[in-house]
Order: structure tokens, then sequence, then C-alpha cells
């Protein structure tokens, strides 16, 4: 049973909640708070009740010791006013015998006279509470004597004004918590209605974005400098976010449906040609399976630096290269590849450039852009590597001397697949996703790279990262 109450409560609205648990809170601090009242309403009316018997009962004590052993019995009967005066009119006074037999009565609230308690001191009384026909009621007993009569006098004092006015007070208390509830549970609701509104909107707002999809117009306005307005800037940065991921998702499948189907189709041809003719013409044989080998190399290459870009793996903090030892190591494996191709290290003679990027991530970066002056150089390949390190920033310049890029093609040449030149870019091996691996792999380490060129002169890349410190 607990179980199901707790998945109904579960799947209640927010607003419905809200109402409920602002009115259980509600009521719950209004019965604590009744409770601790009504407590200490009681022990404060029943104490002066109590006391109102101790006044009786010492009044009492001083009129029979005033009037002296020469009083009797028929004495107070012909004169109750004596008495009349002293006891309240909620009270009676008994005069009993040793047998605890009624010999005089003042006043009648209680007809039934309370049993004689057994431990009534020599001097003084005793008090102690009883239920005499039903009502609680305090019962005083101390020992007289008078003249030669030796009894009892016995005062009750019934508490049925008191209980009446606890019950109205318990009825009251009652009453105004049944009201505090509902009260309070309308309240809630119409409070979670007016804040709860803009979630509201916002929820609405997320339903058009799912229906419609990201090209539904945000109609929803709040100012407001709180959590809601918090949730909503978060909101619209994140929807941008996907918007952005969503398009440039759709521009790279696009693209890359695209770069594949040149190869495929080259390939595709070359297989048909060899199979009609291939066989019986080595030449065409030998250049079919060529160009389809290099289509297939150049395939493969642009499937692995999708991958790469795909990946997009969170950063490492940890990681850190010595700058200018990866840069000599990727220098001579580049010499190596083109011994044709000059490349010149410029350092200020510091033995430590320590940047916050991974050795592999630095390598990646350089390969592809000394593959880059490489590759677009149409005599031959000069290129100078300028490294500089201070206390903030690892600066690296890579300048070449190839063909230069046009001013018109400087924004565009970290977009993925952009060329160019699409023919040469082409003919050059070139995917057009080196750049923007570079690019990616910059962002993701907190740095920063920037572009200068000029047709026919050559171009010069300038990368900028976290030193480690």
């Amino acid at each position: 049973m607990k179980k199901l109450n707790r998945i109904s409560f579960k799947n209640k609205s927010l607003k419905t909640k809200w109402a409920l648990t602002s009115a259980f809170v509600i009521f719950v601090s209004f019965a604590i708070l009744c409770s601790v009242l009504y407590w200490s309403i009681h022990t404060w009316l029943l104490s002066e009740q109590e006391q109102s018997v101790y006044r009786t009962m010492d009044d009492l004590t001083v009129f029979f010791e005033s009037q002296g052993s020469g009083i009797t019995i028929d004495d107070i009967r012909s004169n109750k006013g004596l008495m009349n005066s002293i006891v309240d009119k909620d009270q009676t006074v008994r005069i009993l015998n040793k047998d605890g037999i009624e010999i005089l009565r003042i006043n009648d609230t209680v007809s039934k006279i309370p049993d004689v308690s057994n431990n009534v001191p020599p001097e003084g009384y005793v008090v102690d509470k009883q239920k005499i026909d039903g009502i609680d009621s305090f019962v005083a007993t101390g020992k007289l004597q008078i003249g030669i009569f030796q009894g009892y006098i016995q005062l009750t004092h019934p508490l049925t004004a008191f209980d009446s006015l606890m019950n109205y007070l318990l009825m009251a208390m009652l009453i105004l918590g049944i009201g505090a509830l509902v009260l309070s549970a309308y309240i809630g609701y119409a409070l979670a209605n007016v804040l709860l509104k803009p979630l509201n909107n916002l929820r609405m707002e997320m339903t058009t974005v799912a229906e419609e999809g990201f090209q539904a117009p945000i109609h929803m306005e709040y100012d407001q400098d709180d959590e809601i307005g918090d949730l909503l800037r978060v909101y619209r940065k994140m929807m941008g976010e996907l918007e952005q991921s969503f398009h440039t998702q759709q521009q790279f499948i696009s693209d890359a449906s695209h770069e594949l189907r040149t190869p495929i189709q080259v390939v595709e041809g070359h297989l048909s040609l060899i199979k009609r003719w291939g066989r019986d013409e080595p030449e065409v044989l030998n250049e079919s399976l060529d160009t389809s080998l290099a289509e297939i190399k150049r395939m493969k290459s642009l499937i692995e630096e999708m991958l790469e870009l795909a990946r997009g793996q969170a950063k490492d903090h940890d990681e850190k290269c010595n700058i200018k030892t990866i840069t000599f190591e990727i220098v001579q494996e580049q010499i190596a590849l083109h011994p044709d191709v000059e490349i010149i290290v410029h350092d200020d003679n510091l033995t430590e450039y320590c940047a916050r990027i991974s050795s592999n991530a630095y390598g990646q970066i350089l390969r592809n852009l000394l593959q880059n002056a490489i590759r677009y150089s149409d005599k031959k390949a000069h290129i100078q590597i300028y490294l500089t390190n201070n206390l903030k920033n690892c600066k690296i310049e890579v300048e070449d001397n190839g063909i230069g890029i046009a001013e018109k093609d400087v924004p565009h040449i970290f977009e993925r697949f952009y060329r160019v030149d699409e023919a040469r870019s082409r003919d050059e091996g070139g995917t057009g996703l080196g750049l923007s691996i570079v690019k990616m792999l910059v962002n993701k380490y907190g740095g920063n790279i920037t572009v200068s060129s000029k047709l026919g002169t050559g171009t010069k890349f300038k990368v900028i990262l976290p030193s480690e410190k």
C-alpha cells in the first residue's frame, strides 16, 4: 500500500505535488503549534483550578481556627452564610463524621460523596484527583475537630467548566486546522500556477521544437534573474548548440557522402573497364589497378580523418608535452618522407616548451600543417618553424613559401571538406579535413589558431597553446 501511494504521488503533476506538499507542511506545522499551545493552556488552567482548591481549603482552615472550640455543628447549620462567603459556587463542601457520613453540605455541585482518602494528615489536608459521577474533580480532605466533634472536612471541585473550555478549544483548533489545510492547498496550487507558468511555457516551447524542429520560433519571454531565468538561458544555449551540432552533422553527412561518392565511382568505373578489356590488355589493367588503389588509399585516409573529427574526445587536463622535443621529431619524420624539403626550426635556446596538450594531439597539429605546406608548394618547399614561450602560452608559427591562399578563401579553410582549388586539391590527394582536425584539437585544449596568407608568396599559421606552469 505504501509503495502504491508513493507511485501515485510520483505520477501527480508538479503543481499538485507543490500544493499537497505545502498543505502537508503547513498542516503539520499548525498541528505542532496547536498541540504545544493546547498543552500549555491545559497545564496552566488545570494549575489554576488546583490553586483555587488550595485557596478555599486555606480559607476554611483559617475560618475554623478563628471560631475557636466554642462553635458547634448546630451553629454552622444555623448560619451557613459564614462559609458560603468562602466557598466558590462551583465547589461543594461537606463535613463528615469519622465514618464518612455527611453531617453538613454547602453547595450541591456534586451529589455523590467522594471516598475519604486513607492518607489524610493529622494537620492540614490532602488534595487528589478523582472521577465523581463521571466528572473529573479535585477532592481536598482534611481532619476537623469542632468541640467534641471529630470528623472530616471535604471540598469537591468539579472540572466541568475546565473540561468544557478545553473541549471547545480543541474543537476550534481542529476546525482551524482543517480550514488551514484546505486554504493552504488552495493557495499552494494557485501559487504553483503562477510560479510554474514559465516552466509550463518552456515545456510547450520544447514540445513545439520536438514537433516542428529547430526552425520553430521561440516565443517565450522571461527576463527575471532567478532559477527559472537561469534554466531558460541554459536551455536556449543548449538548443543553440544542438541546432548548430545538428546542422553541422547534416552538412558533414552531406559532404562525406559527396566526397566518398567520387572515389567509389572511380573505382567502379575502372573495375568495369578491367572486366571489359583489362584481361586482354595489360596496360589498361595496370593503369586501372593503380588508379583504383590510389582512390582506395585516398578513401581510407578520408575515413580515418572523418573518424578523428567524429570522436571529439574530451581533453585530459593532466596531459602535457615538450613542444620543442615533439617538433624536432616531427620535422625529422617529414624530412625522411620528403628529402627535397627544407625545414628550419627557430627557437630561443630554451630547453623547456611544455604546453597543456597531449603529445599525440600536438603531433597531429604540426604534422597536418607541415603536410599542407609541402603539398601546396609549386617549387622546392622551404618551411620555417618559430617556437616561443612565456609564462602563459607556447606559440608555434609555421611559415611556408607555397602557392598561398586567396583572401576570400581564408575565412573558410578550417571548414570540413573545404578546398581552395577543388581540382588541384584533389590531384594533390587532400581530403579537405586536415585543417578541420587542427582547429578541433587546438580548440579542445584551450588554444587559438590564426592564418595569414598571400597568393604566390606563402602562408603562415600561428598556433597558441596554454603553457604548463
